[in-house]
């Protein structure tokens, strides 16, 4: 994934990405944020949480050499599984998955940890590639080439790690975890080309693709919100105690100087 991100289409996924996260994170408000994987990215630069991590997998960290161009772009606070995150349960209010599920060794427990690390009404951000866009359909083919025989990695378009997750299908997955979606967005509409220069001329195609054929880019994001049944966010406790007022002393007082009066009165006709 890191050498493929030095490439032309790499910078230009990325500086998308970027520009999507610096936009997403900006309003997401608490005081811990992690993000999962790709250190190539800064997801959380533009989020004002007083502690926010990297987290990076183990397993990848691993087998990543030294050539890696991701690598060296920022420091790693952690290294964990992320299928066994190192957090107490409901003790985050963001998380960014950016291509994070796709190169998990189990998405789903990746994703259930998620849930369980994350504060009611936290927010969760993944991004990943989408499988029906035309990068998508050039990756399967070249795939298809490669298990026939008929090509080598050179026939790859995208990373040749990780297997895609069809947007429908994550969407579903965060429904089945009490999540609800709460923005979602397709990007990179640009053909799947190489070199810098014909990136650069179908520079026009983004305008369109979000107009004309907004599923079918190259890459989706979306955030989702951690919904907890029966929870009610209580605000400040008021006093509900009703203080006694002064009236019904006054009516009591009345009350018994008119029996005072009619015994007097009585025992005066007695007499």
């Amino acid at each position: 994934m890191g050498a493929w991100l030095a490439t032309p289409p790499g910078a230009y996924l990325l500086a998308w990405e970027q520009r999507y996260l610096d936009a997403a994170v900006a309003d997401v408000f608490g005081f811990h944020a992690v993000q999962l994987g790709l250190p190539a990215l800064d997801a959380l630069r533009n989020n004002r949480m007083p502690h926010r991590w990297l987290a990076v997998d183990v397993a990848h960290r691993l087998g990543a050499g030294a050539s890696d161009p991701a690598a060296p772009r920022r420091a790693v606070a952690l290294n964990c599984d992320f299928d066994a995150l190192p957090f107490d349960s409901q003790s985050l209010d963001l998380v960014v998955l950016p291509h994070t599920l796709e190169l998990a060794r189990d998405p789903h427990q990746t994703l259930r940890e998620v849930e369980r690390v994350l504060m009611p009404e936290g927010r969760v951000v993944i991004i990943g590639f989408n499988p029906t866009s035309l990068w998508g359909i050039r990756q399967q083919t070249g795939r298809a080439r490669r298990r026939l025989g008929l090509g080598s990695d050179t026939s790859l378009y995208l990373p040749r790690e990780g297997d895609f997750i069809a947007y429908r299908r994550l969407r579903d997955w965060l429904r089945l975890l009490s999540f609800e979606v709460e923005t979602g967005r397709f990007g990179c509409y640009r053909p799947p080309v190489q070199s810098e220069l014909w990136l650069a001329r179908f520079g026009w195609m983004e305008g369109a693709g979000e107009r004309w054929w907004p599923v079918l880019g190259a890459v989706y994001a979306l955030t989702a919100v951690k919904r907890v049944r029966g929870m009610r966010l209580v605000g400040l406790v008021r006093d509900q105690r009703t203080q006694v007022s002064a009236s019904p002393a006054v009516v009591t007082q009345q009350v018994r100087h008119r029996e005072a009066g009619r015994l007097a009165h009585e025992l005066a006709e007695h007499e």
